[in-house]
């Protein structure tokens, strides 16, 4: 069986190497550039399995037409291991006509992320980020940040990292409430119609699925239901979010500070708005995070050959 794996071989361990050359001839890339389309075709062609990492597809911004470009020309495709947990950056749909199985890695950076989203919303309760960057330019100000302890925090989305971000919301203090699209109860955490926890949070951490259905969740409406000042985290992806219409309700105090991941953070309407906090993705960058990550993926390639796929979404 042949494997094509668009990672470095370098980010496997010795062991996890070794486990992949026992299936059959396996492909790995070079270092996690991103990879140009012709060379991309030429990697993929024979593969009965591609192991699909976002980098070597442009990241995620870019990765979805990319990928599929890739795998409607791969015609020996048997199946498709994910290397994220999203997977809005494959056709799902395309996949299942096709009968292509697809896994992704679930859970594996809960901790990491769910950290990194607390670590978010403290900076912006406390204007860390905006001071230091003021700092670091020689204009330093004191501004007025506020406490977390006893405010609402809204986590819309209580999946496996959305629950987490509710634990540690509970343990600084604050009063945690929740939206998920298939009701949920968690310990501590009282679930709401999506309408009364946008209206009723002093923050709001963003935790949904990464899917084109959830595009556009934040415009101008919503905005408009939320309290005066609300600080929002979105650790999922920025189309969940109209960028226009945030950057109208930074400027009119109506957001006091918002907090994103992207690729461009260059050419958005929140480009240089001092309370639009805009950083490259790395919340799942963390030793711990990555052993997970490379254990299930091997796991989920493993499975695939063996003919029993796991942590299928399609």
């Amino acid at each position: 069986m042949n494997f094509t794996i668009f990672q470095s071989k370098d980010d496997f361990t010795p062991v996890q190497q070794k486990e992949l050359s026992l299936l059959g001839q396996v492909i790995f890339c070079k270092n996690n550039d991103e990879i140009p389309m012709a060379k991309l075709l030429e990697m993929a062609k024979d593969a009965d399995i591609i192991g699909a990492g976002p980098s070597s597809f442009g990241g995620f911004e870019k990765a979805k037409p990319n990928l599929m470009k890739v795998l409607e020309a791969s015609s020996k495709l048997k199946g498709i291991c994910l290397g994220t947990t999203s997977f809005g950056w494959i056709d799902l749909d395309w996949c299942k006509k096709h009968n292509i199985p697809v896994s992704n890695i679930p859970g594996y950076s809960r901790e990491s992320v769910a950290e990194h989203a607390i670590a978010m919303l403290l900076c912006l309760a406390k204007r860390i980020l905006v001071l230091d960057r003021k700092t670091q330019k020689g204009t330093f100000e004191l501004q007025m940040g506020i406490e977390l302890k006893g405010k609402t925090l809204g986590v819309i989305g209580l999946g496996s990292i959305g629950s987490r971000i509710a634990e540690l919301g509970q343990g600084i203090g604050m009063k945690v409430i929740a939206y998920n699209r298939h009701p949920k109860k968690f310990k501590g955490v009282i679930t709401k119609s999506f309408d009364r926890v946008l209206k009723e949070s002093d923050a709001i951490a963003l935790s949904t699925t990464h899917e084109d259905t959830n595009r556009n969740m934040i415009s101008d409406v919503e905005l408009n239901k939320m309290k005066k000042g609300v600080f929002i985290v979105n650790i999922v992806d920025r189309d969940l979010v109209n960028e226009k219409a945030m950057a109208q309700a930074i400027k009119s105090g109506k957001v006091g500070g918002y907090c994103y991941e992207g690729e461009d953070l260059v050419h958005t309407p929140l480009a240089k708005l001092e309370n639009a906090v805009g950083i490259k993705a790395f919340a799942w960058f963390t030793k711990e995070s990555l052993e997970n990550l490379f254990q299930i993926w091997v796991s989920n390639l493993v499975a695939f050959a063996k003919g029993k796929s796991q942590n299928r979404i399609a």
